[in-house]
């Protein structure tokens, strides 16, 4: 199945996706699930781990789960695999071309640090031909405004050597997330498209909230989701995992 057939959440054009956003905006778990989503209605999907910031949520911690859906995730293995280093695979190049019906996703550490990791691939791939999606969380600090969310895509693009082409609507408050938090979210988001004439690409949602009536207004692609990303702390390991590991 073709990239294109995967309803609204990706266009046929989006064959190369990286994920931006501040520290905390939930950029993994909607790396994440929007690779399992994609995998799950017949697409050819291969994930980046590009977080170098964040020790505690990485997609890489989802491995199992995405390879039993036929996702390939790239990453570091065995010692390097929690080292908060730049390390870019030869793999992660050769992701910036994927072959026809294919996506690639890149989930990119938080704030312009992380998104320096970008910086060296930028001379491999060319404006049009990937999507940068920044991500809105109406309720962390630093972007619960417009203001806020332009200086973060103003200090990502410097860092990342790469422009924004769109934005992600997560706004969330964990397990106190409610409908206000989602709409406050998506009111947020469509002011900043409109300062800036960039789409919102997705509102993402969790899957118990996606139906709720509050909702009916959002008028864009809705990515339901499932808590996968816990840090090692929090016990016991999320049941969403668990149920995906065998909805393959």
């Amino acid at each position: 199945m073709n990239v294109g057939d995967t309803h609204d959440l990706v266009q046929p054009g989006d064959r190369v996706v990286a994920i931006v956003g501040n520290y905390g905006s939930g950029k993994t778990e909607v790396s994440v699930n929007l690779s399992l989503q994609l995998a799950r209605r017949g697409a050819d999907v291969a994930i980046a781990d590009l977080d170098i910031v964040n020790p505690y949520f990485r997609c890489r911690e989802a491995r199992d789960v995405m390879h039993a859906h036929g996702i390939r995730v790239v990453a570091p293995v065995g010692p390097q695999a929690w080292a908060d280093l730049p390390i870019v695979l030869p793999e992660i190049r050769g992701m910036l071309r994927p072959s026809p019906g294919a996506i690639s996703i890149f989930d990119v550490g938080g704030d312009d640090v992380g998104a320096r990791a970008l910086a060296s691939l930028r001379t491999s791939i060319s404006d049009g031909e990937y999507q940068l999606w920044q991500v809105i969380n109406a309720k962390r600090p630093f972007t619960g405004t417009v203001a806020g969310c332009l200086a973060m895509r103003q200090s990502i693009e410097q860092a990342s050597r790469f422009k924004v082409t769109g934005w992600l609507v997560n706004s969330h408050l964990i397990d106190q997330t409610t409908p206000d938090t989602v709409l406050e979210g998506w009111r947020l988001g469509q002011t900043v498209s409109a300062a800036t004439g960039l789409p919102i690409r997705l509102v993402a949602v969790m899957e118990e909230l996606a139906d709720a009536p509050a909702l009916a207004s959002i008028d864009a692609p809705v990515l339901r989701m499932h808590r996968l990303m816990t840090p090692p702390w929090s016990v016991p390991r999320p049941k969403a995992l668990d149920r995906l590991q065998g909805a393959h």
